[in-house]
């Protein structure tokens, strides 16, 4: 091995410690806090509170969606050609997490005038996609900059999971109860579901709850961006381009990435999917506990126990990885996401809406297979990176990334909008305490079978993924010769 190649892998290869890996991870954390409760909660705050209707609540989704279309391609190039002393990715969480932040509170802020104002919601939303991507794009980029330790790189995915899922348990679980607990309307003790501790709540899909809507969230922005400064302050870059593959990034290099990167399609076809299903039930959960179970008061508790996977048990990702490979590791969650979903149709038949213990067990074991399938595919991204960079030259991670955010928000738009449109087909009337038995199937078919079936899809593309362990560490012993060469030529 020469000398150069050894301080390649010095410089590339570091083992990422405790803190280093918690750092990073704070960014998953803040953008869950800020861009996941807008994509579990907004549909719902919207149709209600705001008295938007569902139908135009899903075309201002699509329609953003569409922009980003042409967005995200040219962020990508934009941030891959650029640096600065603070490094080339890390700079845009502060650059743009601050505007991320109040654009986010806008959107649940009470301003006299604007209640069910289309235009209002549609710019402040448009501008916080936007916004999202010149945050989000960065950050999974410097993912594949911190280290190519392949063990580095299981562990950071864990940690960074696990700070993720903290954040799903404030957003999906938490966040409907402390809005109920702080909502004016019809407040009464009601038992929560965990372990006979009742709480004092109201009705938080009345317009009179909007104040409530908007204190929790304000609250949580503040966490937000505490968390993206600590992302900043503790992340460091070791693996980037160097400047004159920086100057020879093109908008070009998008399509070329997409003819040339075959494990990039496989993975953007399943990131796709994923995000598909899953904000197919996030967008309908709270219709699911508020109409068909009649059990908002149980979503604090059930979505708490049912987090405990998603937080304790990422530590064993990498193991079951060596025991059933990463093809068994997807297909094993995602079956077990398959099971938890048909428990959950159970949940709804009529006479079984009080068994607690159902609600505990089909969401428990949904929730531990959604976590780990959607959780550890963020570990398959450096890898493709460093396949691109084998195949053109360039390590184009924030393009690649860039490819990565247009496949999610694809899956976003898709889990966003098609729902809405499902239940305004069905008949949903987000004016009526009570739903029509169409309108309770439409929810039951967005929340339950269309996820299911779509899982399953999921498991037959992922056979498809060509990249084994053995072909990463191939990759990256070619690339440390290449880049070591380099070293030699500018030495």
């Amino acid at each position: 091995m020469s000398d150069n190649t050894q301080v390649v892998q010095q410089e590339e290869y570091h083992k990422l410690n405790l803190i280093e890996r918690m750092g990073y991870g704070f960014g998953d954390f803040a953008q869950n806090l800020v861009f996941g409760t807008v994509g579990g909660f907004l549909a719902l705050f919207l149709t209600t509170v705001n008295a938007i209707g569902t139908a135009t609540a899903g075309f201002i989704f699509l329609f953003v969606r569409i922009v980003n279309v042409l967005w995200d391609p040219m962020v990508g190039t934009y941030v891959d050609k650029r640096s600065s002393r603070a490094g080339k990715y890390r700079p845009w969480l502060l650059r743009a997490g601050i505007p991320l932040v109040i654009l986010g509170a806008l959107l649940f802020a009470p301003i006299p005038g604007v209640r069910g104002s289309v235009p209002f919601i549609f710019i402040t939303y448009l501008l916080l996609d936007l916004v999202y991507s010149v945050v989000n794009i960065p950050y999974g980029s410097l993912n594949a900059s911190l280290t190519r330790n392949p063990e580095s790189v299981d562990q950071i995915t864990t940690t960074r999971m696990t700070l993720a899922n903290v954040a799903n348990l404030l957003v999906y679980t938490l966040f409907p109860m402390f809005v109920q607990m702080v909502a004016p309307k019809d407040r009464s003790l009601k038992d929560t579901g965990l372990f006979g501790l009742k709480l004092n709540m109201g009705t938080y899909t009345d317009p009179s709850a909007d104040h409530a809507w908007f204190g929790v969230y304000a609250v949580y922005m503040v966490i937000g961006a505490i968390a993206l400064f600590l992302c900043y302050k503790f992340t460091k870059e070791r693996v980037v381009a160097n400047a004159e593959q920086s100057a020879q990034v093109k908008v070009y290099d998008f399509f070329v990435e997409f003819k040339n990167n075959k494990p990039l399609i496989i993975l953007g076809i399943f990131f796709m999917l994923a995000f598909t299903f899953m904000f197919f039930m996030n967008t309908v959960n709270g219709f699911f506990y508020q109409y068909t179970v009649d059990h908002s008061d149980w979503m604090g508790a059930v979505g708490l126990i049912a987090s405990i996977p998603g937080i304790a048990f990422t530590v064993f990702w990498p193991k079951l990885k060596k025991t059933f490979g990463k093809k068994g590791f997807f297909q094993l969650f995602l079956g077990m996401f398959v099971v938890g979903e048909i428990l959950t149709w159970i949940w709804s038949l009529d006479g079984m809406h009080d068994q607690l213990w159902l609600a505990y067990v089909s969401t428990f074991i949904k929730q531990w297979g959604l976590s780990s399938a959607t959780g550890f595919m963020w570990a398959l991204v450096p890898e493709v990176v460093s396949y691109g960079e084998l195949k053109s030259g360039k390590r184009n991670a924030a393009i690649i990334n860039a490819i990565m955010g247009l496949f999610f928000k694809i899956g976003f738009t898709l889990g966003g909008a098609v729902p809405l449109w499902f239940l305004a087909a069905y008949g949903f009337n987000g004016d009526a305490a009570h739903q029509t038995a169409h309108a309770l199937s439409g929810i039951n078919m967005t929340a339950i079978w269309i996820p299911a079936v779509l899982a399953i899809v999921s498991m037959i593309v992922m056979q498809f993924y060509p990249l084994s362990d053995k072909d990463v560490d191939n990759i990256n012993k070619e690339l440390d010769a290449k880049r070591a060469e380099m070293k030699q030529i500018e030495a």
